[in-house]
């Protein structure tokens, strides 16, 4: 069993648990697309679970939005259970011996790879027969992949039940790109219904996966627009003071490449991280002059503050605040830029154990507890794996 033999633990009693963490505001979870690194997400998900948080809100991108409609879409007892089924499904076991992997792992995660490539996951995606006609062959846009990911739509139906996920008990919000505007929309069952291809098409990601057509217009995989979906919670109206817990699957830093092949790598952790410190660098300077419009308007008169024109610019202010508590996957030894596509048993094993602990270090901080800057509305407080 992956992860769940040594992750999952036993739902904890609620007459002996301790009492949940006393969160000022919503609570709201954040995951990033990145393929097998989102094993990391199944991880911060069981130490929020275990202690007694359950999100109110998740938006999620690709394996991000995966995660999250098995979270949003069963409830909190079986949670845990059915993310472990999903991560149990999408393992790939090749046939590696004991001696390849210890003498000559990096032969050995090429074999893994060249397995992934050439046979897909059957839980996942299978290869189509389209590509051996050539890229240029003419095969409609919804076969102009060289995956069909059908196995995910029945992984997906048989994990997400859809039914409760659309009685809004925790609100899911689904990142997508238009394939023809280019423009990137979010799908929230707030709004309407959602169903499996809502979240097939927020992980389709091209050309590796076809798009998925919705209200009569192709979508794709909001990652290649946008992979950090923070503005998603940022910009919602009405605002509510949140908790949020922003999952970074691709790391942002990180050391001077030294060849081609690293510089690769290296690429896809930029493009893949999505600017997510300038994003919110930019939100928080929003945030603070919604506060300053709130404050400035305890200053005007009685009389000149009801005219509906001072009462519509009025409206620019508010006085939320947004607790960003950032957990950053760590960097293992051997990744690479084949490393989303790393779904080894082990691979999965290790970054949903990381992903717990350090959920888990978090917590234990609990920094919400922090005053934040009356004039700021915004604290951002970065946990990385090297956070002591």
């Amino acid at each position: 069993m992956v992860a769940r033999k040594r992750n999952q633990q036993p739902a904890p009693d609620p007459a002996g648990a301790p009492d949940a963490p006393d969160i000022p505001g919503q609570v709201v979870v954040v995951f990033q697309g990145g393929g097998a690194l989102g094993a990391y997400q199944a991880g911060v998900y069981q130490a929020l679970s275990e202690a007694r948080i359950e999100p109110e809100w998740v938006i999620g991108t690709s394996i991000g939005a995966i995660n999250g409609a098995i979270i949003a879409g069963n409830e909190p007892q079986n949670r845990l259970a059915r993310l472990a089924d999903f991560w149990e499904r999408v393992a790939y076991r090749h046939a590696s011996t004991h001696l390849a992997a210890q003498w000559m792992p990096d032969f050995d995660a090429w074999l893994r790879n060249a397995g992934i490539v050439t046979k897909g996951i059957p839980a996942f995606f299978t290869p189509r027969v389209e590509p051996w006609f050539g890229v240029h062959a003419r095969v409609g846009l919804e076969r102009a992949a060289f995956y069909s990911t059908e196995p995910l739509r029945e992984t997906l139906n048989s994990l997400v039940d859809f039914r409760f996920l659309n009685t809004r008990k925790v609100r899911l919000t689904v990142g997508t790109v238009n394939v023809c505007s280019g423009r990137m929309r979010y799908f929230t069952n707030r709004d309407a219904p959602l169903d499996v291809g809502h979240v097939m098409a927020s992980a389709a990601f091209p050309p590796g996966f076809p798009p998925v057509r919705l209200d009569g217009e192709h979508y794709w995989d909001g990652g290649i627009y946008s992979n950090t979906p923070l503005e998603a919670v940022l910009d919602d109206r009405p605002r509510h003071s949140s908790v949020i817990f922003a999952v970074q699957l691709w790391p942002a830093s990180g050391p001077e490449p030294e060849s081609i092949w690293q510089a690769m790598s290296r690429q896809r952790d930029i493009q893949y991280s999505s600017r997510a410190e300038s994003h919110l660098e930019r939100q928080r300077q929003i945030h603070r002059l919604r506060h300053v419009i709130r404050e400035l308007g305890q200053h005007i008169p009685d009389d000149v503050r009801a005219e509906p024109a001072v009462q519509e610019l009025l409206g620019w202010g508010c006085g939320t605040t947004m607790q960003v508590i950032e957990l950053d996957a760590p960097r293992f030894e051997g990744d690479d830029l084949n490393k989303d596509i790393d779904f080894s048993p082990a691979g999965i094993e290790r970054r949903w154990a990381a992903g717990r602990a350090d959920t888990k270090r978090a917590l234990e901080r609990a920094p919400w507890r922090e005053q934040p800057d009356p004039h700021e509305g915004i604290s951002i407080h970065r946990m990385g794996p090297e956070t002591p």
